[in-house]
């Protein structure tokens, strides 16, 4: 019983970790708004402009990350494996390059910031000023 009391207890005190959001991030100038459907296609190669015509340059968060997993569930509907897969398949045919890596949540924010056009994705909670959340999906 007292096992089951520090779980209970464990487990109310990691919840409001999880509460928190992955929203889309963009650079200061770049549009205010973009849909999920566009960002699907700019993270699977599908379309390399944003909304307001600038070319896109999506940043991504490194594999096991639980923010890019949630994105990806989120976003694009594929998990880490399928996306090393469909990446595999776009650089053997010369389709295309897998988005730049960002090492965490503040090297995404310091990248998205300074590259024009750029777009990444954070969790709610690191959100400051320097970027601009463009969609919450």
């Amino acid at each position: 019983m007292k096992k089951l009391s520090l779980l209970f207890a464990a487990c109310l005190m990691a919840s409001p970790l999880a509460l928190a959001d992955v929203v889309i991030i963009g650079h200061p100038s770049g549009p205010d708004s973009i849909s999920s459907n566009q960002v699907r296609d700019l993270y699977l190669n599908r379309s390399q402009a944003l909304p307001d015509g600038q070319n896109a340059k999506p940043f991504e968060l490194p594999e096991g990350d639980a923010t890019r997993a949630e994105f990806h569930s989120k976003v694009t509907g594929r998990n880490d494996a399928q996306l090393k897969a469909f990446w595999s398949q776009q650089v053997f045919t010369g389709r295309g390059q897998p988005p730049e890596e960002a090492g965490n949540a503040s090297a995404m924010k310091a990248r998205v910031a300074s590259t024009p056009g750029a777009i990444g994705y954070i969790d709610s909670a690191d959100v400051d000023d320097t970027v601009k959340v463009i969609l919450t999906p």
